[in-house]
């Protein structure tokens, strides 16, 4: 397991949506425990792969002490929302409360490509749609209202890590025709 860079708003993998994943492979299980072993060390309540520059639709959570991933999601969301604190390992500081759907279902396969289910509410249910939002190239702050989304560009604007040297990328041994 490797910890990867995280990339930064302004870096365009985070704009962009992501590869559904169709092979299940040696390859997929690396990236899902890099992905889990970085998301640790962050820490953060979730990460996605596009959020270490790979384009595939595929995140890891840690939430309530649970820690897992979800490969190719597709959510079933409650009607009733509730806005809450949400913050984001690619816009390092921001914290603004952010409208999600109360309960979320979430359907998606594990790294074997084996059917998962995933339900839930609180913070997981806004960890799973953050998330998912991510594999979309929609980022949080994209849900808030104009005014919010004005003050969190202004902020985002005077932080010290926007604008900085964005981390080295090396050319991956993956192939890369299966992600985009």
């Amino acid at each position: 397991m490797t910890v990867q860079p995280i990339r930064l708003f302004g870096d365009p993998v985070l704009r962009s949506p992501a590869a559904t994943v169709e092979t299940f492979d040696k390859e997929l299980r690396v990236l899902v425990k890099d992905l889990t072993e970085t998301m640790l060390r962050a820490p953060g309540a979730g990460l996605s792969a596009n959020q270490i520059g790979v384009s595939l639709r595929v995140f890891t959570y840690d939430v309530d002490g649970e820690v897992g991933h979800l490969i190719n999601p597709d959510l079933d969301l409650s009607s009733e929302l509730e806005e809450g604190p949400e913050g984001c390992l690619s816009l390092p500081g921001l914290v603004y409360d952010t409208p999600r759907a109360v309960r979320t279902v979430a359907k998606g396969f594990n790294m074997h490509g084996e059917p998962v289910v995933l339900e839930g509410s609180g913070l997981l249910a806004r960890c799973v749609q953050h998330e998912t939002d991510h594999l979309d190239g929609v980022l949080f702050i994209d849900r808030l209202s104009k005014e919010e989304r004005k003050k969190a560009m202004k902020e985002i604007r005077e932080s010290q890590w926007f604008g900085a040297e964005p981390p080295m990328v090396k050319v991956s041994p993956h192939q890369f025709d299966r992600w985009f």
